[in-house]
């Protein structure tokens, strides 16, 4: 009786509360799950965050490594006597296209003078060829690649103003230090052997096209003339002849008419003077009408020699045949340098 009177006017509060706390609790379960997901969203950007900052470090170190494992002294060369490294090498560790490297360079030239890079030629990019393969392959060959010194690969990671730039230049200058630090290795000594043989051939050319062009103009001071020699005996007669200045004298036995049309071929206002023993009638002839026409040439009979002369201004040449009878046989020429035409000439008067 009690408890019925108690859950009649008690029955309402308590259904109340009841309802209150489940209310209570659903207010609680949404406040837990929503916790939960924040918390969910704050781990997964940490971890997202964690990732990247991982990927980027895997990034550089993959990249590191990449120039690790490249010899990087192994494309220094040396080229007109620098060491220097092509276009196409650089831009390899530089992780760019050739043609950007270059469209670079030249927009900002003025910051490469001479002793920073210079244009490979033929001959130099064929010789580099041999010693590696991939030059001016993988830049092309519309333009001859470009070769930069050791001040020109600094000034390239200003210019190309990249990370990858800066991190490949630190290898490569290490690797131009260990190659000053260390001698040459067989191939620049074999390299600069094979250009100082190639200027070594050029300066042989050069010295005998000298030498040529001496003898062509420079007669010569003994000699023989062979059987059948005709022709060249004669050239080399007539030049001596050409060659006078003031005088000729010819002192020869044997004279006819070819020995005054061989006179005849020196210059104007030179005196022409032959000594002889067989003065013939014939001769007399020849030469009245020779002189009759011609510049005069004097003939006078002398008895006293057994060689032949031939007197230019003061040269005097021993011939060993008479001028009328050159290269039908053999017979030496030599300019004797021990007397002199006027003592000569003193000795005949």
């Amino acid at each position: 009786m009690i408890l019925q009177i108690m859950v009649q006017r008690f029955g309402g509060f308590i259904r109340n509360c009841y309802l209150c706390t489940n209310i209570i609790v659903e207010l609680l379960n949404l406040r837990i799950m929503k916790d939960k997901k924040s918390s969910e969203s704050l781990g997964s950007g940490k971890i997202r965050k964690a990732n990247q900052v991982k990927s980027n470090k895997d990034t550089f170190v993959v990249q590191n490594l990449h120039l690790k494992q490249v010899n990087i002294e192994e494309l220094i060369y040396v080229v007109r006597g620098q060491k220097v490294m092509i276009d196409s090498d650089l831009a390899m560790l530089y992780g760019e296209e050739t043609k950007y490297l270059k469209r670079s360079v030249r927009a900002h030239i003025k910051r490469f003078p001479d002793d920073f890079m210079f244009e490979l030629t033929k001959e130099e990019v064929a010789s580099l060829r041999c010693k590696n393969s991939t030059i001016n392959k993988r830049g092309g060959n519309r333009y001859p690649p470009y070769a930069f010194t050791k001040n020109g690969i600094a000034m390239l990671s200003s210019v190309l103003n990249s990370e990858t730039a800066i991190d490949a230049n630190i290898y490569i200058m290490r690797a131009f230090t260990r190659s000053y630090d260390f001698p040459p290795s067989s191939s620049d000594v074999s390299q600069r052997i094979a250009n100082i043989e190639h200027h070594q051939i050029e300066t042989d050319k050069r010295i005998d096209e000298v030498f040529k062009r001496l003898d062509a103009h420079t007669p010569a001071t003994q000699g023989i003339f062979f059987e059948g020699q005709i022709f060249d005996a004669y050239q080399f007669v007539c030049g001596l002849v050409r060659k006078a200045k003031k005088s000729i004298v010819l002192i020869d036995n044997y004279v006819d008419e070819t020995v005054l049309t061989l006179l005849d071929k020196r210059e104007s206002g030179v005196s022409a003077t032959i000594y002889t023993q067989h003065f013939s009638q014939q001769l007399q002839l020849d030469i009245a009408r020779h002189n009759a026409q011609y510049p005069p040439i004097d003939v006078k009979p002398f008895n006293r020699a057994h060689d032949r002369f031939l007197l230019i201004d003061d040269e005097v040449y021993h011939i060993g045949a008479s001028i009328k009878d050159l290269g039908k046989k053999w017979f030496a020429f030599t300019l004797m340098r021990d007397i002199t035409s006027q003592e000569l000439l003193d000795k005949i008067n």
